[in-house]
């Protein structure tokens, strides 16, 4: 049995399943390419962005005292690896989402397909293997198209978040040697008080 046979005795809802099928696959492609890029533009960018945050920081808050200063800078960079993790996670989700749907958009085809081939068998009063097999494999046909959306989808959604954790890491270490280095230039002029204070 070929797809061309299947599409010919496919009701509306069966086709409409198809077309749905056919739009998370498109999705899911298209997702995974541009979410890998996205992470590689900011495996690139985001240590660059960093640094400039941390640098236009010290511009603005070269009068605050240490205690101040190693606060702002901390929430300086925290925002930064808010806004690098909601640019890479973007549609992550929808992948997640289709991986899990789509099994079951199929297997609602085959519950479909099923039923109007044991209706038809109803009808016509013959239930020979020759009038079973062809829609029972019409129907079985959404389980496998269901099946291959939802394996690219689960695979892209796993290189997704692995590509996230890889670079978020990164980022969180880059942050803190920066966090260190932003304390250590402290002049003497800025600890003397902060330590005056505290004693």
């Amino acid at each position: 049995m070929s797809f061309i046979d299947f599409w010919t005795h496919a009701d509306f809802l069966s086709k409409s399943l198809s077309f749905v099928l056919l739009i998370m696959s498109i999705a899911t492609w298209t997702i995974v390419i541009l979410r890998v890029l996205a992470t590689r533009q900011a495996t690139a960018s985001s240590a660059k962005e960093l640094n400039q945050s941390i640098a236009e920081l010290a511009i603005r808050s070269a009068n605050l005292s240490t205690e101040n200063r190693r606060d702002v800078a901390e929430q300086v960079l925290l925002q930064q690896l808010a806004r690098t993790r909601n640019d890479v996670e973007r549609g992550v989700s929808i992948l997640g989402t289709i991986a899990s749907v789509s099994p079951f958009v199929g297997l609602f085809g085959t519950v479909w397909g099923i039923f109007h081939a044991l209706a038809a068998i109803g009808q016509s009063g013959q239930a020979g293997l020759a009038q079973v097999a062809g829609p029972v494999g019409e129907a079985l046909i959404m389980t496998g198209m269901g099946l291959a959306v939802a394996i690219p989808a689960v695979l892209a959604y796993n290189l997704c978040v692995r590509l996230n954790r890889v670079l978020l890491n990164k980022l969180h270490d880059q942050a803190h040697s920066l966090l260190v280095e932003e304390l250590l230039t402290l002049s003497p002029a800025q600890v003397k008080p902060q330590l005056g204070g505290q004693v």
